[in-house]
C-alpha cells in the first residue's frame, strides 16, 4: 500500500484486491457482539471536514472507533477557518497536536494532494472527497458491494471484476464518484459506460477508460449494475437541462426500465438519493437497490484502508485461542 490515498487511478490492481479483501476481513467484524478490534489503538486521526457531508463522515468515524483509534472531528463551521485561517496553518496545527492520520474533505480539487505533498504534516492522508476530482473510497465501497453481489462474498476473495459491465448514469461533469469510479472499475477490469445528457458530460471525457452513450434505454439490457447519480445543483451555475420532468423521462430509472435489466443486475447509488428525479422510490426500496448495504460496506471498506496505512503487519483481525485451536483441528 501507498503511504496516502489521493487518488483511485493511483491504486494498482493488486493494491484493490488487497483493500477489498481486508474489507471482507473487517466486516466480519460487524457480525460480532463487540464490534471493536484493538489494531489502532493509541492512534489519533483527524476527520478534517470543509464540505457538509452524512454518509461519509459518519462512516469514517465509526471505521475509526471500531479500530480503537482516538478521534478528532474537525469542521470547518464554526472554526478559525471561517476567520480565514490556510488550509496550511491548520495543518500545521494538527502537526502540532500529534495526529496519526488525515480525512480530508474539502471544496477544491487538489486539496488532498496539497495537504500530503507540501511537507506541513507528516502523517497518510486520506481522501473523503475533494471538488468535483475524486472520492477513493467512495469507488472502493461500490466495487466491494458490486464483487460481493456480482461475484459472490466467498469466492470472490482475490478476484477483481473483470468483464462486467458497469453502467453511470446522470451528471457525470460535477461527480468525483463518478471519476472515481470509471478510474478504479476500469484498474479492476470492468468495462464501464457513462450515460448523460451532453451537457452534463466533461470535456476531455473521449480520453477516459470508458464508453459513451446518450441512449439509457439501450445501456440497460447489458448492464450488470446500474450506478445513478445525483444532479448536484450546488455546483451548477447554468441550466444544463430544461426541467426536471424532461431529465427524469430521459434519464431517470422507474420501475419500467428496472425490468429491461437482466435478472441478476444490481441498482446502486452513491447518496444523497433525489427520489422522483434521478431515481423512483419503487427502484430506491426494491431488493436490487443496494444504497444501504452500500453504507454498511463503506465502514467495512474504511475500516481496511485505515488499517492498511496505519496498521502495521499484525493480522487485520485477531482470533482468539479457542478459535485458533478449532482452527487447527
Amino acid at each position: 500500500m501507498m503511504r496516502h490515498l489521493i487518488s483511485a487511478a493511483d491504486l494498482t490492481r493488486d493494491d484493490a484486491v488487497l483493500i477489498l479483501d481486508t474489507a471482507e476481513e473487517m466486516a466480519r467484524v460487524a457480525d460480532r457482539p463487540i464490534k471493536k478490534l484493538p489494531t489502532l489503538r493509541g492512534r489519533t486521526i483527524c476527520n478534517l471536514f470543509f464540505e457538509d457531508s452524512t454518509r461519509t463522515r459518519i462512516s469514517f468515524e465509526a471505521a475509526e472507533k471500531r479500530l480503537s483509534a482516538d478521534v478528532i472531528n474537525f469542521a470547518a463551521k464554526g472554526s478559525s477557518v471561517s476567520k480565514g485561517e490556510s488550509l496550511k496553518d491548520t495543518a500545521q496545527t494538527l502537526e502540532a497536536m500529534g495526529v496519526d492520520a488525515v480525512v480530508i474533505r474539502h471544496g477544491a480539487s487538489g486539496a488532498p494532494y496539497r495537504l500530503a505533498t507540501s511537507g506541513w504534516i507528516d502523517a497518510p492522508v486520506v481522501n473523503a472527497g475533494d471538488g468535483t476530482h475524486q472520492h477513493p473510497t467512495q469507488a472502493l465501497l461500490d466495487a466491494f458491494t458490486m464483487r460481493r453481489r456480482l461475484v459472490g462474498r466467498d469466492t470472490g476473495l482475490g478476484q477483481d471484476l473483470a468483464g462486467k459491465r458497469i453502467t453511470l448514469v446522470g451528471d457525470v461533469l460535477h461527480s468525483r464518484v463518478a471519476r472515481s469510479n470509471v478510474d478504479l472499475l476500469h484498474t479492476l477490469g470492468a468495462e464501464v459506460t457513462l450515460v448523460a445528457p451532453p451537457t452534463l458530460v466533461p470535456v476531455g471525457v473521449e480520453t477516459w477508460p470508458c464508453e459513451i452513450s446518450y441512449d439509457l434505454d439501450a445501456v440497460l439490457p447489458k448492464s450488470d449494475a446500474v450506478m445513478m447519480l445525483r444532479v448536484q445543483r450546488e455546483r451548477m451555475n447554468a441550466a444544463f437541462f430544461p426541467t426536471e420532468r424532461e431529465y427524469s423521462r430521459r434519464y431517470g430509472l422507474d420501475g419500467e426500465r428496472m425490468a429491461k435489466m437482466p435478472e441478476h443486475a444490481i441498482v446502486m447509488h452513491p447518496g444523497p438519493m433525489v427520489r422522483g428525479m434521478e431515481i423512483t422510490a419503487e427502484v430506491a426500496d426494491s431488493d436490487r437497490c443496494t444504497v444501504v448495504e452500500q453504507v454498511a460496506n463503506g465502514v467495512s471498506v474504511r475500516m481496511a484502508v485505515l488499517y492498511l496505512l496505519l496498521g502495521g503487519s499484525e493480522p487485520a483481525v485477531t482470533t482468539t485461542p479457542a478459535a485458533r485451536t478449532e482452527e487447527n483441528k
